[in-house]
């Protein structure tokens, strides 16, 4: 029986948010616009671009205009960002050590793939994985489960033998609406501010492939 490790990409593999934040002041500061850090823990974190642009202008933004101030705040984000790029503690060692064990394993992330593929490329980790997955390739964006059920279609696992890494309120919840088990990564959030998970970690240092055996087997 096939199983299958599915890891989001922000604030789960690398520690993109604050550099996420940055990126963010500068686009809404060239628009006289200046939100606090309790209303992006609040409404940018695991949001998808277009939430998060029709939250703060307090308008939607679609079609061209949206493609235009997203490649412009991603493009931001890329080069602040690209001088930092570093995953989360234990992540690589915990990776290979899942190919190991034998799990299929994936990507699943809100962000842009030229976000993806900036980390990725420094990071090394695209062969390990047999499912990659950015905003492009959904209509729907989580809480929605449509990211997650895709990967498994992906990665031929039924999403009951799925595991998913997660460290936003939206992620969780996409991943527990798509009948997976979730471990919350505790980056950016504290383990009350998300929903049940089962299980949760700092980094990647204190948990191995058997632990994943053991959530999937409960």
């Amino acid at each position: 029986m096939k199983q299958a490790v599915i890891f989001d990409m922000d604030g789960v593999i690398a520690h993109t948010n604050p550099y996420h934040s940055l990126a963010f002041r500068a686009f809404f500061e060239k628009r006289d616009l200046y939100p606090t850090d309790a209303e992006f823990a609040e409404h940018m974190f695991g949001k998808s671009n277009s939430y998060i642009l029709k939250h703060f202008l307090g308008r939607p933004v679609t079609g061209d205009e949206f493609a235009s101030m997203e490649e412009e705040k991603e493009g931001l984000f890329r080069e602040i960002y690209a001088p930092h790029v570093k995953d989360i503690e234990g992540f690589s060692a915990f990776l290979t050590a899942l190919k190991q064990a034998g799990f299929q394993t994936g990507v699943a992330t809100s962000a842009p793939r030229a976000n993806l593929d900036l980390i990725m490329g420094r990071l090394g980790f695209e062969k390990q994985m047999e499912s990659v997955m950015a905003s492009e390739n959904v209509t729907r964006h989580k809480p929605d489960p449509e990211v997650y059920l895709k990967s498994a279609a992906n990665l031929g696992v039924a999403p009951v033998h799925c595991v998913v890494f997660e460290d936003s309120f939206s992620g969780i919840t996409a991943a527990r609406n798509a009948g997976m088990k979730v471990v919350g990564v505790l980056s950016s959030h504290t383990r009350e501010e998300l929903p049940p998970c089962n299980a949760y970690i700092h980094d990647y240092t204190a948990i191995q492939p058997e632990d994943i055996r053991q959530i999937l087997n409960t």
